[in-house]
């Protein structure tokens, strides 16, 4: 039986989850099973006392009677629910999932088997030790592309090092830009630290094709079309060479060619920009007067509008904007898009980068169902994937082109092991489905994107029925595959303990006690001061992209807006976003009462306009569609967008809709530029009335 209240105890622990935030967390445990509240860190600085709605019910999801807590062996068809699967021993389970692998690379070779894996879990030895499997079995390696792929193309080819002004200087600020980001729906935390800016009288402006919830609380919203971010930026760079507001002296130390600059935005007026994005040229004239006047201002770059072909392009031009005004040497001034780059760990042990071969192939993980389908494209002379490994991510909701994903999980001749808390679309189609523990039942180490503070924790509860963590997954069958590494033979506890030691950062145990310890760079470095991460010490306006990647058709050097998108036209007259729900995190959260009871249902948000010329009506159904597929979801009239743009929040478990197939079927698998990177943002649809 759980303790009394007055018995339980506060202890600390760290999100997990898909998001830059990594909050710090205080937990109740009730006892060794059952925990209780779960409040953000009061003392840490980022956390400050202050988490979302969805892990704030944490105890909802750890305690759901859903929870996978035995391994599985699929007896029905692929895709049944749990009535198809019979429950069976660990050892039964592991037998099998070595016996199909070396089955499969007895007949194809190694590169046959395919670990797959990704942000389920954020902690290091939790998320990528599936690596070290990967690298000493000589499997097909993953290019992870679902997130970053697009965004850190942009950032680096400008900055040339992924850090930047640490986000505690918002509330110094005179001007916030949030960019191509909704915090209120995906880290919270941003906000508070917009609100005590606000409160100093700094404003607030947040550009995004439609009104979110942290556009409704702007001073000024820049509702630009899908994939126009970067016309916007080459307009305020326009106005600032125009009307004497950039900064050349800045300019002269700390860029590349501010004179080719100057010559290339000449042209790129807010009457150019007006007609790409669709705003106003007062709305354009405001903005560039507003950024080029704050020398304060500060830009929080968000991954959103970096979802597009021409994505990584949009993030250079964004971020091209504080070196022109010279922001960057202000305190609460500059940008912030990314903070991994403080924390300079070695993950050898983790990932057995020692057995890495870099001639073993590579494969796009948002390409999943081109590759499960046997794209030659992808999978070049090798052989076709027969057998899978999936931890921490759930493909058949997730990935782009959900029928192609289903198509290729559905064949015969490909064995899947799921290992997973829920059962998820994706664990209904795996041969063998195990039982995995949550944040609160292992330990693991955690860095952010938001902030710079290294975070170590301890389990907190025991882990429900047989399930077991990602780890200890990966020891085990690494044991039944005759896979030797010394990280297959130590403790979660031990690898996090000898990664820190390898880093010259404090023992596990310190780092434990302390709460969290800071990684960040001197003030001077956090705004390039000393130099940018180039070897000239220069921020680059010439992207040289080739350095990004091998796939530079269509990308300009220079800033610019590039048309690489998928266009609007009039077979498909309209633009998709499928942006996060506030309740949900990618697919974790769908199953519990408290984010289903909030989202609802699938909806799409259609301007006005566009539902009374298509006769839509509120609350009625629309189909949406294109070359790949469609989808029927309800209708939400809404003016927080320009017309011809459609908003579907939230990536729902595809039974949820009506027709049993999600959103992401709608969205392609082509490959962003100039490296890979999903384009999930980035879709034309037609729209249908269903009567």
């Amino acid at each position: 039986m759980p303790l009394d209240r007055e018995e339980s105890e506060i202890l600390k622990s760290t999100c997990p989850h898909d998001c830059p935030s990594v909050c710090a967390l205080e937990v109740e445990r009730l006892d060794h099973q059952h925990i209780g509240k779960v409040r953000g860190a009061k003392e840490m600085p980022y956390t400050a006392g202050v988490i979302c709605a969805k892990v704030a019910r944490y105890a909802e999801r750890v305690h759901h009677p859903l929870r996978l807590q035995t391994p599985l062996r699929r007896v029905g068809p692929k895709g049944c629910g749990i009535e198809g699967f019979t429950p069976i021993s660990w050892d039964e389970a592991l037998d099998e999932v070595a016996g199909k692998f070396i089955e499969a690379a007895r007949r194809y070779g190694p590169e046959t088997v395919w670990p797959f894996f990704y942000a389920g879990t954020m902690g290091w030895v939790q998320r990528d030790g599936i690596e070290r499997l990967r690298h000493v079995m000589k499997y097909s390696r993953q290019h992870s592309t679902y997130c970053v792929a697009l965004s850190n193309a942009g950032w680096f080819v400008g900055a040339g090092a992924k850090r930047g002004v640490n986000a505690l200087e918002m509330i110094e600020s005179d001007l916030i830009v949030i960019w191509g980001g909704n915090p209120v729906n995906t880290q919270v935390n941003v906000m508070t630290l917009v609100a005590q800016a606000k409160r100093r009288g700094a404003k607030l402006v947040v550009i995004d094709p439609y009104r979110t919830g942290t556009a409704e609380q702007a001073d000024m919203h820049l509702a630009v079309r899908p994939g126009t971010d970067a016309a916007l930026a080459c307009a305020v760079m326009h106005v600032a060479f125009r009307d004497n507001r950039a900064d050349r002296a800045y300019m002269a130390k700390y860029t590349d060619d501010p004179a080719a600059l100057e010559a290339h935005v000449a042209t790129r007026s807010p009457t150019w920009a007006a007609s790409i994005t669709g705003l106003s040229v007062e709305e354009i004239e405001a903005f560039a007067r507003l950024y080029t006047r704050t020398p304060k201002s500060f830009i929080r770059l968000g991954y959103g509008f970096s979802r597009s072909r021409n994505g990584a392009q949009q993030m250079h031009a964004a971020a091209c904007l504080p070196a022109v005004t010279g922001a960057w040497q202000h305190r609460g001034g500059g940008a912030l898009y990314g903070q991994s780059g403080v924390f300079t760990l070695d993950k050898t042990l983790i990932e057995g980068l020692d057995a890495r071969d870099s001639s073993v192939r590579l494969l796009d993980q948002s390409r999943i169902g081109a590759i499960l389908c046997g794209d030659k494209r992808d999978l070049g002379d090798g052989p076709p994937i027969t057998a899978m490994l999936i931890q921490n991510t759930n493909p058949m909701v997730v990935a782009p082109d959900t029928h192609a994903v289903k198509q290729g999980m559905m064949r015969d001749d490909l064995f899947i092991c799921v290992h997973e808390q829920f059962l998820t679309d994706t664990a209904r189609m795996a041969d063998i489905v195990l039982p995995a523990t949550t944040f609160l039942e292992h330990d693991d180490i955690y860095s952010a994107s938001a902030h710079t503070f290294l975070q170590v924790t301890k389990a907190i509860i025991e882990p429900l029925g047989d399930c077991k963590s990602n780890h200890e997954v990966i020891c085990h069958l690494a044991q039944h595959l005759g896979a030797s590494h010394p990280g297959f033979t130590m403790t979660s506890w031990e690898i996090i303990d000898r990664t820190l030691a390898a880093s010259n950062l404090p023992s596990a145990e310190k780092i434990h006690a302390m709460g969290w310890y800071d990684c960040g760079v001197s003030e001077d470095d956090a705004h390039f001061r000393n130099g940018f991460g180039h070897k000239d010490g220069k921020f680059h306006f010439k992207a040289e992209w080739k350095e990004a990647g091998l796939h530079t058709e269509g990308l300009s050097s220079l800033p610019d807006h590039v048309t690489i998108i998928d266009q609007a036209t009039a077979e498909h007259p309209f633009r998709l976003v499928a942006a996060p729900a506030r309740t949900f995190l990618n697919s974790s959260f769908t199953e519990t009462p408290g984010s289903q009871a909030r989202e609802q249902r699938p909806t799409a948000k259609i301007h006005p306009e566009d539902c009374r010329r298509l006769g839509l009506k509120v609350d009625g159904l629309v189909r949406i569609g294109n070359q790949q597929g469609s989808v029927v979801v309800h209708v939400h009239p809404s003016e927080g967008q320009q017309p011809g743009v459609v908003i579907v929040e939230g990536i729902w478990p595809n039974d949820k809709f009506i027709e049993k197939i999600g959103i992401n079927c709608l969205i392609s698998a082509d490959p962003g530029r100039p490296n890979g990177g999903g384009v999930f943002h980035d879709t034309a649809v037609w729209l249908k009335a269903i009567i």
